[in-house]
């Protein structure tokens, strides 16, 4: 994992929850824990990493996620494994 990756995952994690993460260095960050991507429906991706799925919605117009998007992927990370 990368500085740049590091720097991601403690924005993800920080209180209280920022509202400027981009959604391109998530996706460079869960590609760097081996997760796929598949895209769905709209602005829809399915995210697969160590055997469990979560759907999430590209942030649109802007780039960045919501406050509740960064709340999902906080639990799809620690229910998958990846952080503690």
């Amino acid at each position: 994992m990368t500085r740049k990756h590091d720097r991601t995952r403690a924005a993800l994690f920080r209180q209280p929850i920022s509202g400027d993460i981009k959604w391109r260095e998530v996706e460079g960050f869960l590609k760097s824990l081996g997760a796929e991507f598949e895209e769905r429906a709209g602005s829809r991706v399915a995210v697969f990493l160590n055997g469990r799925t979560a759907v999430f919605h590209r942030p649109h117009p802007g780039p960045n996620l919501d406050k509740s998007a960064v709340r999902d992927l906080r639990r799809f990370l620690k229910i998958a494994g990846a952080v503690e």
